[in-house]
């Protein structure tokens, strides 16, 4: 043995052919944390002191190669000032480079993933042999930033600058057929070979077949480029990335910026521009934010795991209620592997909640996702009925019936009679009270919220809804399904709205007072999408339908009448009393047209201004600022509440539920990490500004001692 260490060994195979293998103890993958950069630095050292090696071969002992660097530790590493984390990054590469000069050929053998870190560590080999099974690519800008590791140096002189361009800023992960097209790897062979591949390889250049020395150059020296090809290479780019990426991601074009800068460059000054680059981005409050919903996912996945431990088996699911909701939920389990059964009162629902499923199916044939046998399996796989037949096999219950909580306890009821002892019901409710409901069920620790966002094969997020009764194993059970749907679970505790819905009414409050000031509600709806919001707080209810929008008002007013209950007459509520819902029926604030791909498209109509008059002061221009302010405080605000009530478990549970549930901008982290991001102190005196506007703006006194007190919430 060479080398063994706790992430890394290195043995002497035949022939002088030394094996390194990652294989990272107590952990599930290998990654690049402050252990195993120490022990492959020690184990390059070691290599380069033993004179029988004639080359090397890297492995790795888990199923993936490694999947990057240890996320964990950005958020301590990325607070250090910027010139220490420059001399950090640099000293991580002086282990790269080091195995990169190391005075032997070496291959690595890509079994599974190797991301990030990972690819970059694959890059500093000279000969990279791929799997089938495997997948490559550097996906840093979905955390902010750009390679860090001699990634943009290495990939660009190895694939071209354009090639590099795209995977750096697309961040994705490529298969071996494009990784073999472009040369970023030099062989794919199925993972029973791949082993034998690599020491072939090392072999042949060992024996002098092929020429090691002249291909670790390439990646040694500037890129093959004149100025002229790197002018218009590099600035078409960058206009072409940065109109994809938009203003609030500038880690893409950055990193295009930074090849640039580094093209005319050898190695090591390629390197130390490449970490500059770095670094400057790491200290962004973006990259601060993804990494963080980062580690929030994380630990979002870690507790829906626990739950899966003690929850029961999910083999047959029913979606009570066809039509367009239980359609698509219905074609979200079956696609996933879940048959179910959807039944309605009528055929007329069936064929509705059928056609969805077909709609959405059709659609994934003609984008070659799925071929027409897999949609005949998923529809085979949704069965249809118009009676409780077949009830008496299903592990979990969908009830996806009409709003109406008496409505829906009727049929709860009749459900419960219908199928076995401990099977779990849940309701797509998204405002009645689990508790409420649970009150006309014999056994109410058998039933619990299940709140799909709309439309359902899109919309990541599931609420997971505890009543007073509800049962542990219950919400175990319904986060499992949840998680075989391919969905986000966040459970939450029974309030109304529970978490997603009870702060967006109030945001939609800040929206209404700012229109019977005398706001034009299109300046609202840029300034929030230029805020990061995927539509404007107008356009998202005319989305959601305002006749909806009204009733859940009205649910959350009754739940929350200091804050939610309307002190004036709406502008919503009068394009409600003239018929206008939105794109439902083609009219709202604005009127919708088919545009040629047969999509609603939005135009202006001078109608919704002359109907919305009569409760609007004096249209008049609001400063950017203040219209954040009046929309974001009493969303914020709300999620604080939510969290002080334990409405919602964590900070990060309440952040993910917002991104996966509302659109958040991802960029902000959050509504907690936005009220950070800003100061809690500075927080507080912004919503003391507005407090003339009433409760909405008004701080939790535990709030204000937080502040006071400079605690934070995460």
């Amino acid at each position: 043995m060479i080398y063994d260490g706790r992430a890394i060994s290195v043995k002497l195979l035949d022939d002088g052919i030394a094996q390194l293998d990652f294989d990272l103890q107590g952990e599930s993958i290998n990654k690049f944390n402050r252990t195993t950069l120490q022990e492959l630095d020690e184990a390059i050292a070691a290599l380069r002191e033993h004179s029988s090696v004639k080359g090397v071969v890297v492995t790795s002992a888990k199923d993936a190669f490694i999947v990057g660097a240890d996320i964990t530790e950005f958020i301590d590493m990325f607070s250090q000032p910027e010139e220490e984390l420059v001399e950090a990054i640099l000293l991580t590469n002086g282990i790269f480079n080091a195995f990169e000069d190391l005075p032997v050929p070496t291959a690595v053998a890509v079994n599974g993933f190797a991301l990030g870190g990972g690819f970059e560590m694959c890059l500093a080999a000279d000969y990279r042999v791929m799997s089938t099974r495997a997948k490559v690519g550097l996906p840093e800008v979905k955390l902010g930033i750009f390679p860090g590791f001699g990634g943009t140096v290495r990939l660009s002189r190895l694939i071209g600058c354009d090639n590099a361009v795209e995977w750096i800023c697309m961040g994705s992960e490529n298969r071996p057929d494009v990784a073999l097209k472009v040369g970023a790897v030099d062989a794919v062979v199925e993972p029973d070979k791949l082993f034998e591949a690599a020491v072939d390889v090392v072999k042949r250049a060992i024996s002098g077949e092929l020429d090691y020395k002249a291909k670790r150059q390439e990646k040694l020296e500037p890129l093959k480029l004149s100025m002229m090809e790197q002018m218009m290479a590099f600035n078409s780019a960058i206009g072409f990335v940065g109109s994809k990426a938009g203003p609030h991601y500038p880690a893409p074009v950055a990193a295009i910026k930074t090849i640039q800068k580094h093209a005319a460059k050898c190695r090591d000054d390629a390197i130390a521009i490449e970490a500059k680059g770095f670094a400057k981005m790491a200290k962004t409050s973006v990259a601060r934010n993804l990494v963080g919903l980062f580690l929030n996912d994380q630990a979002l996945k870690k507790r829906a795991k626990e739950y899966e431990k003690t929850a029961a088996d999910v083999k047959q699911a029913a979606v009570l209620g066809a039509g367009i909701m239980g359609g698509g939920i219905a074609y979200q389990s079956a696609l996933k592997g879940t048959p179910i059964l959807m039944k309605d009162i009528n055929q007329a629902g069936i064929d509705l909640g059928l056609g969805e499923a077909r709609k959405l199916l059709t659609k994934r044939v003609e984008r070659n996702r799925i071929d027409v046998a897999k949609m005949g399996d998923v529809l085979n796989a949704i069965k249809p009925a118009l009676s409780y037949g077949d009830f008496e096999t299903v592990d979990i219950v969908v009830e996806a019936v009409v709003e109406n909580i008496k409505v829906k306890q009727a049929v709860l009821a009749e459900v419960e009679k219908q199928v076995r002892p401990g099977t779990v019901l849940t309701s797509n409710t998204s405002t009645i009270s689990i508790t409420r409901m649970a009150e006309a069920l014999e056994h109410p620790e058998n039933f619990c919220g299940m709140h799909f966002f709309n439309p359902v094969h899109m919309m990541p997020l599931v609420e997971v809804i505890r009543g007073e009764k509800t049962s542990e194993g219950t919400i175990a059970t319904t986060v499992k399904y949840a998680k075989q749907m391919g969905k986000t679970p966040v459970v939450v505790n029974d309030c109304p709205g529970f978490l997603v819905n009870r702060v967006l009414f109030p945001y939609f409050g800040g929206f209404a007072a700012l229109l019977r000031d005398g706001a034009d509600f299109r300046q609202v709806d840029k300034v929030m999408e230029t805020f990061g919001w995927p539509m404007g707080p107008a356009y998202l209810m005319d989305v959601v339908g305002i006749d909806t929008c009204i009733h859940a008002g009205e649910v959350m007013a009754e739940g929350f009448p200091e804050r939610m209950k309307g002190e004036f007459k709406s502008a919503m509520e009068v394009l409600f009393d003239n018929n206008r819902y939105g794109q439902k029926n083609g009219v709202g604030f604005y009127r919708y047209e088919t545009d040629k791909r047969g999509k609603p498209k939005k135009v202006i109509d001078k109608a919704a201004d002359d109907l919305i008059a009569s409760v609007c002061a004096e249209r008049r221009e609001f400063d950017t600022d203040d219209i954040v302010a009046r929309m974001m405080i009493p969303l914020c605000l709300e999620v604080v509440r939510c969290l002080e009530e334990t409405i919602v478990e964590t900070p990060a549970d309440a952040d993910m539920a917002l991104i996966f549930g509302l659109g958040f901008p991802p960029f902000r982290g959050g509504a907690i990490r936005y009220v950070e991001e800003t100061g809690l102190q500075n927080f507080v005196d912004l919503c003391d500004k507005y407090s003339d506007l009433g409760p909405l703006y008004t701080p939790t006194e535990k709030l204000r001692q937080m502040a006071a007190d400079g605690k934070t919430f995460y």
